[in-house]
């Protein structure tokens, strides 16, 4: 069975965007369902992200996750490791605050490619490849070029088999 890592946009963006929690029941039971499975996880730096605010989707992944769905990172150094040296391999192209946005130690992003690149698992984001981008590292193009797959929510439901 294939293991999905969720970046903390899955969860915001659905939240406040497309399947509020009193709307669309269904895909909140069905992501309720794939965490108990196994099917998706996150890190611990995803949860700090998401517990920042104190709302209804914070209480939602206390009540339903389980207590092991946000994953450790501390055991992934070597991975940070390599991700941190492809960032630092990227200084004539990116600004410097992107690089150290995306390097920050509070951040999930380089966190989620080094977990996807240490257990070889499939990163789901809202995040589109940019290339050629100065201002923002994109979560893709790590990705692209450390052999970490990836997909958005819609390409993660296909690939589980999930409908609604």
């Amino acid at each position: 069975m294939s293991v999905f890592i969720l970046d903390s946009n899955f969860f915001i963006q659905a939240h406040r965007m497309y399947y509020p929690l009193d709307v669309a029941i269904s895909f909140w039971n069905q992501v309720e369902q794939l965490a108990l499975s196994r099917a998706i996880i996150s890190i611990d730096k995803v949860k700090n992200e998401l517990y920042q605010n104190d709302d209804e989707l914070k209480a939602w992944c206390q009540s339903k996750l389980p207590n092991d769905f946000f994953k450790d990172t501390s055991s992934i150094i070597g991975s940070y490791t390599n991700v941190v040296t492809w960032t630092m391999g990227k200084t004539t192209q990116y600004l410097q605050g992107a690089i150290n946005e995306f390097l920050d130690a509070d951040e999930a992003d380089a966190w989620l490619v080094a977990y996807g690149l240490a257990h070889g698992l499939t990163l789901t984001t809202y995040e589109i490849s940019a290339p050629n981008a100065k201002k923002k590292i994109k979560i893709p193009d790590p990705c692209n070029d450390l052999g970490v797959n990836f997909t958005n929510t819609i390409g993660m439901f296909r690939t589980l088999g999930v409908q609604f």
